[in-house]
């Protein structure tokens, strides 16, 4: 019988570090809807102002967004590209 390996302990670490790179996601997803939410109310108050808050909404939404491109990217070079093997 053959003992876990250090490769072994390596590739189960990284699969569990992928996992909650994707747990990131979550956050993304609610800091999304309450970023449009935010702008669908202030639109509601202020009509006219519909133009800039649109723009910043969609600059907020690209920030957001790039914090769960990060963390697939993480995800996928720990499942498929592991720099530690």
């Amino acid at each position: 019988m053959t003992g876990i390996t250090g490769t072994d302990l390596i590739m189960a670490f990284s699969a569990l570090g992928a996992g909650l790179a994707m747990i990131a996601m979550t956050g993304v997803g609610i800091g999304i809807g309450y970023n449009a939410g935010k702008t669908v109310e202030g639109t509601a108050r202020q009509p006219e102002a519909q133009g800039t808050l649109l723009k910043l909404m969609l600059i907020g939404v690209a920030l957001t967004e790039t914090a769960g491109i990060f963390a697939l990217i993480i995800a996928i070079m720990l499942l498929f590209a592991n720099p530690l093997l």
